[in-house]
Parts: structure tokens; sequence; C-alpha cells
């Protein structure tokens, strides 16, 4: 769940201000909890039958074909942006390293460096299923508390700074609302652990005295706890620190001291090649499915080791082209997250179980529907913005 989307809640807490940006982090939290809870419970709602994947529960509540209409696009785009996100996070982690560590040497181009870390996914890739990268995702969990601890107790140790401003960083009020968009996607993209949730829940042994959906709830309370215990002190101690001049990487804006820095940046880099390989696995899954059911390619290890090596080299293509960490968080928060992790739930709750109209699951489903929608429209906006923004000044590759 701890995704290096909570690098970015400062900047976001930035461009929403104190009032807004406090009531968003706290909603976000309880609607996406409330939707994770939903697909727990969904899972083995039918006694004997198991929805191991998001595809098949929106099949069994949209029916057969819409379903797949619905869900696997925006599945595919959230696991997609997720990957091209964490390119550039490892990346520009890289990077900041190779500047604190060695000062005087001669500067890297950015691609270089999401190069280098794209050459590691061209190896792990190849491991066969979630199980076998277990020991990745333990390290990449370890990792994600470490650096969220490291980024607000070293914001904390630099203390607040003498020129600090708390208001809107955009000096026009247009630039100001697009700015407050976009950092709407930036929160919902460090929300986003639904679209892996039910393969998750289906490597968990399930009986009829012993559903998995109660070891998995649990399992999701800690990991909420955790979230909770990582992106608030970093998104209020964050912007409390620096106010409107936080990086969007919050990670960017520490200098010192400098072992702990380049330590918290390793930290990402561990944690964003675990991320990745959970994000691309149910897309593998889904691009070899089609190839070999659809288009009746023979099942081999040469498909495999073609189709896993154009993904990783697709992402980190795009990735090098737009290493824009704030704009594309902000964009894919609102396009791919905010339908799969706010709302999409809520739509197959009301399709399946039909709560009375106006009763209190009802009427929260809607809540969070309405809410969910207004994010899918206006955070890529001013994420999209944000990019066009910045590729003006940008000289591609560089």
């Amino acid at each position: 769940m701890v995704g290096a989307g909570v690098l970015s809640l400062p900047y976001a807490m930035a461009n929403l201000g104190w009032g807004p940006g406090v009531v968003i982090l706290i909603l976000s939290w309880i609607i996406t909890l409330y939707t994770l809870w939903q697909m727990v419970e969904m899972h083995e709602m039918i006694p004997g039958k198991r929805f191991d994947r998001y595809h098949e529960l929106g099949q069994q509540a949209f029916g057969e074909k819409l379903g797949l209409y619905i869900v696997v696009p925006q599945q595919l785009i959230c696991e997609v942006g997720v990957d091209i996100v964490y390119m550039v996070t490892g990346g520009k982690s890289l990077e900041k390293v190779h500047k604190i560590l060695c000062k005087d040497c001669k500067s890297i181009k950015t691609t270089y460096f999401i190069m280098i870390f794209a050459s590691v996914h061209f190896v792990l890739s190849h491991l066969p299923n979630f199980n076998s990268i277990s020991g990745v995702s333990l390290a990449a969990a370890v990792m994600s508390l470490s650096y969220s601890t490291i980024a607000w107790a070293a914001s904390v140790h630099k203390g607040v700074q003498a020129d600090v401003v708390y208001g809107y960083k955009a000096p026009s009020t247009s630039g100001t609302v697009f700015n407050f968009f976009t950092a709407l996607g930036d929160v919902a993209f460090a929300y986003a652990g639904h679209n892996v949730v039910l393969e998750i829940q289906a490597t968990i042994p399930s009986t009829p005295e012993k559903p998995s959906k109660r070891a998995m709830w649990r399992g999701v309370v800690v990991a909420y706890i955790v979230v909770a215990l990582c992106y608030f002190p970093v998104a209020l101690i964050g912007y409390y620190m620096f106010g409107n001049k936080v990086e969007d990487n919050i990670l960017i804006s520490l200098e010192k001291p400098e072992w702990l820095i380049v330590a918290a940046n390793l930290f990402v880099v561990v944690h964003v090649i675990g991320s990745y390989q959970i994000y691309a696995m149910p897309v593998f899954d889904m691009i070899e499915t089609l190839l070999v059911k659809k288009m009746h390619f023979r099942p081999s290890t040469t498909l495999r080791f073609i189709v896993r090596n154009l993904y990783v080299a697709f992402t980190m293509f795009v990735a090098i082209t737009f290493p824009f960490f704030g704009g594309l968080l902000g964009f894919f928060g609102g396009f791919a997250f905010a339908p799969t992790t706010y709302f999409l739930p809520c739509i197959m709750w009301l399709a399946i179980y039909k709560p009375k109209k106006f009763s209190l699951s009802w009427c929260t489903n809607w809540i969070c529907i309405i809410l969910g929608l207004l994010l899918m429209i206006l955070s890529p906006i001013g994420g999209l913005r944000n990019i066009i923004v910045q590729a003006k000044t940008y000289h591609f590759y560089s």
C-alpha cells in the first residue's frame, strides 16, 4: 500500500492548503479503506466461487462483455501508469544519490539513470508469480516504512525554513486551480493498492470455516494503520517545514544529513523495484492470456521472454520521454486510480447487493461515487497542464 506517492504528499499539501489538504487526506483514507473492505467481502460472495481478478468481479456485476470493457482498460491504465511513474521515481532517486555522493563528478543524464533502474526489471520480470516475489515485496515494505520515516524525521531535523510561505505557489488564479486539481490526483495516487488486492487475496487459502476474507481483512487493517503512520506525518511535517517551496518529491528538498538522505533514496529504489513487479504481474498475466487464448500463440518461454521484455522497454521509454514525477502522479492518480480505487467497487456493490434506496449503504456508496467521479474528471486536467507547462522548458532525453 505505501507507495512512492507518499513522497509527493507535502507538495500536494502545498497546492491544496492546510484546510482542504487535511480534509482530503483524511477523506481519502476513509473512502479507500471502505472500498477495499467491499472488495475483500465481494471476493467470495458466492459460496464455493472466488473472484481472483478485478475483471471477474466486473463481469459478475455488469455482465460478461460489459464487465470486461469497463474494468480491463481501467486496470491496464492503472498498472501501466504506476510502472511508468515508478521508472521515473527509481531513476530520479539514483540520480539524487549520485549527486550527493559525487559532487565533483560530471553530471549524468536522467535518461541514463532511468535506463539503469530499468535494467533490473529485464531480469526480475521473468519471475513466475506473486509468491515468487514475496521476498522482494517484504524488502519493499520495510523500505517504504524506512524512507517515509526518514522523510519526516529529516524534515524535523532541518527545521522550519527561514523564508517559509504557506500561501498558494502559482502567481495566477488559474494556475492555483490547476495545481489544486493536480494535487487531488497526487493524493489519489498515494492510495493505489486496490488494483491487485483480489490477486493477493487469491493466494490466501480459503475454507467455509476459515474464509480468506478474515485473514485478508486483518492484513488490510494493519496495512491502513501503517499507511496512516507513514502518510500523515510526511504530508503535514514536510509541508510545515518547507511551505510552498517543497519539491514534488520531498527527498529532493532534503540535503542533510547526507548519509541519511542517500539511504532514503536507496530505500526508495529498492521499494519501487518490488512495487513495479507487483503491478506488472497482472499485466503480464493479461497479455499472455490474450496472446495464447485469443490469438492462439503457443505458450512458450520465448513468448514470455519477448512479451515481458517489451513491456519493460515500453514503460522505460515513456518514463525517459516524460520524467515529470508530479505531473504524472496527478494525471494517472485521477485518470486511472480514482475509478478503480474510489468508486468502481461502490458501483459493483450497488449492482450486486442492491441495497434499499436511501439506506445507509446506498447513501454511502453514492457519496463515494460522486466524489470519485469529480476526482476522475478534475485531476487529469491539472496533471496534463502540469506536464505541458514543464515540457515547455524541458529538453527531451536530457
